[in-house]
């Protein structure tokens, strides 16, 4: 088994962070700061083991911060880039062989930014990983085919939008308000604000894409 197999990156984007987001990265992730998240990571005592990005919201003093504590630096013209900040950080993760990913701050004010970096769990699944974003109210991921949830007493709520135009064949076990087989169509709210009542339950889905926002007030 490879390295990288037993390790998971954890992107710090530049969106909205916190303790919070500190707390959630463990020991041996394989920390990537994109521009922001990055000066946030050294403001905090942490070396970046990849910080990229064109770093246009950074001070040219924290920029030199940055890169004297990063273990590596990838620096790119803001007018040349085609991707953001968080994409070049997935697909550097991607790229590296990661497999398991987890993004904070990359949901925040800019709802453009949001719904931009919530499609990238697409892109990550096309690539054969698996992709959370994460902040201290939701934790939202990608359902393909089937998904078994633990309990979480941070997240009470579970909702589930389809990611494509339909999301046929879902089943769910383990909720307050079961489905059979039922469709969900892109614009309906009919997956909206369910709870997890068991130790753990499960999402089946016999075609398309959901996304799994876990929530709390």
């Amino acid at each position: 088994m490879s390295r990288l197999n037993n390790e998971r990156a954890f992107i710090f984007a530049g969106g909205r962070l916190g303790g919070w987001a500190l707390e959630l990265a463990a020991p041996g992730d394989y920390l990537i700061g994109a521009d922001r998240g990055a000066e946030f990571l050294v403001r905090h005592g942490r070396k970046p083991d990849l910080a990229l990005g064109d770093f246009d919201s950074v001070t040219e003093e924290e920029l030199r911060q940055i890169a004297s504590e990063a273990k590596q630096l990838l620096a790119c013209d803001a007018f040349d880039k085609d991707w953001t900040d968080t994409e070049l950080a997935l697909r550097e993760a991607l790229d590296r062989g990661f497999k398991r990913i987890v993004a904070a701050g990359a949901l925040g004010t800019r709802l453009d930014h949001t719904l931009g970096n919530v499609h990238l769990l697409r892109q990550a699944h096309e690539r054969g990983a698996s992709l959370t974003l994460v902040d201290e109210f939701n934790e939202i991921r990608l359902c393909a085919d089937r998904l078994q949830l633990e309990a979480d007493a941070r997240f009470p709520y579970v909702s589930l939008l389809p990611l494509t135009m339909e999301a046929a064949g879902v089943t769910l076990r383990g909720f307050r308000y079961p489905l059979q087989d039922a469709t969900l169509k892109l614009g309906w709210s009919l997956g909206i604000s369910n709870v997890l009542e068991a130790e753990s339950g499960t999402i089946e889905l016999a075609d398309g894409l959901l996304l799994v926002i876990r929530s709390r007030d």
